[in-house]
């Protein structure tokens, strides 16, 4: 595990990489972060994809200026759906899957919160073999949006204030698009139920819990990773031929 940085759109960016024990090469898995940024939340989150037999890298896209800039800045593309963010994380995507020996070619992506909504997004752009959505918010024209999309596993909290039946409108509007998919709501989880972060932000959150429904919720957060190890391994375990 380490800390990287690889070309982006407008200059290079920092990154945190965690590799899998043995021989690789591996299959990618591009890790978006949270409203938070990179934090060591962030840092486990690749970890454990690691673990289960994935080259996992953490792009910080908020690494290219002051953090509250790069913060409005990437929320900004997030509802425009295009932007410096995408273009970073499609740059971190290749540098991965083209740059690095260790990555077997295959590449796919998981985000959280606010990274959820770009791994939603991007998961009909071609370039992911299939794609983990954390509590990201869902366009209102989503079918029309995620049509050709690559296969999706998607995991969301009963309990989350602000994205009320979005599973259940993700799910109806993947099955419209005929996009394989895994979409499942925990009736006792609540936003964030997958982040564990601590210090400052994580008494933040505890606040934010009581007020909004936020917080992790270790029960769901085992089932939801165990999901998705699970649909990582049938659609992204492919060996690919690099030339």
């Amino acid at each position: 595990m380490a800390d990287v940085t690889f070309p982006a759109s407008q200059g290079e960016l920092r990154g945190y990489l965690a590799l899998p024990a043995g021989q690789g090469p591996w299959p990618g898995v591009i890790v978006i972060h949270d409203v938070f940024g990179m934090s060591s939340d962030l840092r486990r989150q690749c970890d454990w994809l690691a673990e289960a037999g994935y080259l996992a890298l953490g792009p910080d896209l908020y690494s290219w200026d002051r953090k509250w800039a790069c913060l409005r800045s990437t929320m900004s593309d997030l509802r425009a759906g295009r932007g410096r963010a995408f273009d970073d994380i499609n740059a971190a995507r290749n540098w991965l899957a083209v740059g690095s020996e260790h990555c077997s070619g295959q590449v796919g992506i998981i985000g959280y919160c606010m990274g959820g909504g770009f791994s939603l997004l991007l998961a009909p752009s071609g370039n992911y073999s299939v794609s983990s959505v954390n509590y990201g918010e869902v366009p209102d024209d989503a079918e029309g949006v995620l049509a050709g999309a690559c296969p999706i596993v998607a995991s969301y909290g009963a309990r989350d204030r602000r994205l009320k039946g979005t599973a259940a409108r993700l799910e109806k509007a993947l099955e419209a698009d005929g996009v394989s998919c895994d979409v499942k709501e925990y009736q006792d989880a609540a936003h964030g139920f997958l982040n564990q972060h601590d210090g400052a932000t994580g008494v933040l959150i505890t606040v934010m819990g009581r007020l909004m429904g936020v917080g992790y919720h270790e029960p769901s957060a085992a089932d939801a990773r165990r999901r998705i190890i699970d649909f990582f391994d049938r659609h992204l375990k492919v060996p690919v031929d690099r030339g």
